[in-house]
């Protein structure tokens, strides 16, 4: 396969475009200094990304605000600290807040020259709006949480995404995933049989961070660290021919 054998890339937003650790840090690690909890942001993070997946999976139907919202109350109790009302909705409300990558924006553009570009994300319509300013780019189609009622890793986003793309006619073999998220897009991804592409935001940090480790081994069909490295090799696929 060749990054120039497709006609359009599906993105997942948060972690891959937006960065969704440094807006979930910037609410929990100053609540978790008010309690005088001995957690550093990595700590915090991951011990967060176990209650985020879980509420996903067990409440599908709420939307991305409050599924912030009861992750960061089950996080109170498994650390042992309070989180008032106000504490949850800081995090429920936070997401127009978190900051995109600072290579996002123009690596779209110039991918958008080549691609249709689509969001799968887990989030609601409302708070993808907010960070789509913040991207800059107009996406052919954005299917998120709240549209198809559940969360990834659910396949049910991946088979709304591949009915999509057959709606727009595109086909499997021309549609390319491109995620940060092993356990939240490429297990479900290789899954649905399609090929991916894994924006390694964390290739210098140990551990899974926000995400939870993947349940199952999967190589994605390409990486790289960064969205600009990525829009840069396929431009220099593109001259090659």
């Amino acid at each position: 396969m060749r990054l120039t054998d497709f006609d359009a890339l599906s993105f997942d937003c948060y972690g891959t475009l937006i960065d969704w650790e440094a807006g979930i840090a910037a609410v929990l690690s100053p609540w978790a200094r008010s309690h005088g909890l001995d957690r550093d942001t990595e700590t915090l993070l991951a011990a967060y990304s176990r209650h985020e997946a879980a509420a996903e999976a067990g409440h599908p139907a709420e939307p991305y605000p409050a599924i912030l919202a009861r992750s960061m109350r089950d996080l109170g109790r498994e650390l042992g600290a309070a989180v008032s009302e106000q504490d949850a909705r800081a995090l429920a409300d936070s997401v127009p807040d978190w900051p995109a990558f600072a290579d996002s924006a123009a690596a779209l553009r110039r991918l958008a020259e080549r691609y249709q570009l689509i969001i799968l994300s887990n989030v609601d319509r409302e708070s993808f709006a907010a960070s789509n300013r913040r991207l800059g780019v107009t996406f052919t189609s954005i299917l998120t949480a709240q549209d198809i009622g559940s969360y990834k890793p659910s396949p049910r986003n991946f088979d709304a995404l591949t009915a999509e793309a057959a709606r727009l006619g595109i086909g499997r073999d021309r549609l390319l995933h491109v995620a940060q998220s092993l356990f939240h897009d490429h297990v479900p991804a290789r899954q649905a049989g399609l090929p991916a592409v894994w924006i390694n935001r964390r290739h210098d940090r140990a551990g899974w961070g926000a995400t939870p480790a993947p349940p199952a081994a999967v190589v994605p069909d390409w990486e790289f660290p960064s969205m600009a490295a990525f829009a840069e090799a396929v431009e220099a696929e593109s001259e090659h021919g």
